[in-house]
């Protein structure tokens, strides 16, 4: 069967620390928009690295849905919209009550009719017929949100955030941020946020102003755990909810067996990053714990984290990896393994097989 997919994330129903699909809801921040804790990152269905069909995109929402995810995240910058608009036809039969939806602000597509003999050369298979302009502006926050509201097909998103500010952070704390602030003051969104692969950048937010919640890209992974330095313990002070995305790291934790030539950080994998990732997977495998079971796990298992994405290319590669996140918890003796040979921090939370009591 087809292995899992990196993308874009959860710790399960009746665990503590599992990534069972886990369908009722954790409620974002002190928002009252909730999200399941596995949920379907959409960058696939925007051909990220190569195409797929219509048709695949549809099923591999419904697989989706099958499986009891109600959480979608997607993004303009996503195949030039292209993720927003199969999301949006592959949801438009669903009870607009019964899914959650997020998406992105920051860069706003604008038409490029010259661009049509291109492909785009942002890792999406697609024509270039739009270009990606930054704009962190109240106005364009407003222009990119009702742009995506329209290939969506919806007539609200449950929650909003701010796309990779790093270079941008004056206006968007400035501008975008207070934008957002207001059009969740309307109702027009229900909850905010920002997402980035810098966790110093979203450590800002979480001090600096009043976000619901945050999407930690590949800074809390099985491999590595930087953002225990201050993002996470302060998000849990602070009540704000983490959306841990790029959990197998591009692609390194998505095997068995790591190998050289594989991505991290999408682009091929270091020499002494595919070493590490091996040694995990041997612990993983003493025990008799898939690697990518293993990172899911280990993913959802911080308090601070209400769900967990992952991406997916087809119907089977969802059902994979909605089955990894459903399987039983690893056992302690794994993670107390990987501590004790100095590959996982002592201070990460880790998975317990103890039950929840309702």
């Amino acid at each position: 069967m087809t292995g899992p997919v990196e993308s874009g994330g959860a710790a399960g129903a009746g665990e503590t620390g599992g990534t069972g699909t886990g369908t009722a809801g954790v409620r974002l921040g002190r928002s009252t928009v909730t999200v399941g804790r596995l949920g379907l990152g959409t960058a696939p269905l925007g051909n990220l690295f190569s195409a797929i069909d219509d048709a695949d995109a549809t099923a591999t929402v419904d697989a989706a849905w099958a499986a009891g995810i109600r959480y979608f995240d997607t993004a303009p910058h996503y195949g030039l919209g292209l993720a927003e608009r199969r999301l949006g036809a592959a949801l438009a039969e669903r009870p607009r009550s019964g899914y959650t939806v997020s998406t992105k602000v920051g860069r706003r597509l604008v038409p490029d009719p010259d661009g049509a003999g291109r492909r785009d050369d942002e890792g999406f298979d697609v024509p270039a017929v739009h270009r990606r302009v930054w704009d962190f502006s109240a106005d364009g926050v407003r222009r990119t949100l009702e742009a995506s509201l329209d290939r969506l097909g919806l007539d609200r998103v449950d929650l909003l955030l701010i796309h990779d500010p790093e270079d941008h952070q004056a206006e968007a704390l400035g501008q975008a941020y207070p934008a957002l602030h207001e059009l969740r003051a309307q109702g027009v969104i229900g909850a905010l946020g920002v997402g980035s692969k810098r966790w110093e950048v979203l450590h800002r937010f979480v001090t600096e102003t009043d976000v619901d919640a945050v999407m930690l890209a590949g800074r809390y992974t099985l491999l590595e755990q930087p953002a225990l330095d201050g993002l996470l313990p302060d998000c849990l002070t602070r009540g704000v909810s983490v959306l841990n995305v790029g959990v197998f790291n591009s692609g390194l934790l998505a095997v068995d067996r790591p190998h050289a030539g594989l991505p991290y950080e999408y682009a091929e994998a270091p020499t002494a990053i595919v070493s590490r990732a091996q040694a995990i997977a041997e612990v993983c495998a003493r025990h008799a714990v898939p690697l990518p079971a293993a990172a899911l796990a280990f993913a959802g298992a911080h308090p601070a984290v209400a769900s967990v994405l992952v991406g997916a290319r087809d119907a089977e590669q969802i059902t994979r990896n909605a089955e990894l996140a459903a399987a039983p918890t690893p056992p302690d003796e794994l993670w107390a393994e990987l501590v004790e040979r100095g590959l996982l921090r002592p201070d990460a939370p880790r998975p317990s097989r103890a039950v929840v009591s309702s």
